[in-house]
């Protein structure tokens, strides 16, 4: 049988609106699993460098393609309100059970408390990862893409040492005239 991306809107316009959160919410899992088990297996054949290497080159690519949709799909204004919205609606953020986002005294706030990827790992007895560079590579590019008014500067993320209540912070700021 041949099917359509019509076919597949019929489809999924047939599902109840929790249906169809639960299945978008379970891609986005998915995407994450995919995600780690690419990075597991190149660190093991290739090495952690090379594992991270590549994640931030995917992470490069995909901000920029967040960024711009995301604007252009909610019709985003470019300030801390929009970008906070954007940031929501990230593959990296939706879904994510342990996240703040706060915008206090013309800052944009935006942690991580409890990191799954950094417990898994923990889990299967991997040391942390140091994921700075991943996560700051793609927010720079989502922040350029979204707006090229906003800096965003990183607090702490790993390998940095952080409370055990707070694994990643980034602040995000209109860039002063």
């Amino acid at each position: 049988m041949n099917t359509s991306r019509n076919d597949d809107m019929m489809m999924l316009s047939s599902l109840n609106e929790w249906e169809l959160v639960d299945l978008l919410l379970f891609n986005i899992k998915n995407l994450w699993r995919v995600d780690g088990l690419y990075f597991l297996g190149i660190e093991e054949k290739f090495g952690m460098e090379a594992a991270t290497s590549i994640d931030v080159n995917c992470w490069e690519y995909l901000a920029e393609i967040e960024a711009k949709y995301l604007k252009k799909m909610f019709s985003l204004e470019s300030n801390l309100e929009g970008l906070a919205k954007a940031l929501r609606y990230t593959s990296w953020a939706l879904d994510h059970p342990s996240k703040e986002i706060e915008i206090k005294d013309e800052v944009l706030v935006f942690r991580i408390t409890d990191c799954h990827t950094q417990k898994t790992r923990k889990e299967k007895g991997l040391p942390q990862f140091s994921c700075k560079s991943v996560r700051f590579n793609y927010l720079k590019i989502f922040v350029e893409n979204f707006s090229p008014n906003i800096d965003v500067c990183c607090k702490i993320c790993p390998p940095d040492i952080h409370p055990d209540n707070i694994w990643c912070e980034w602040h995000f700021t209109i860039k002063k005239q």
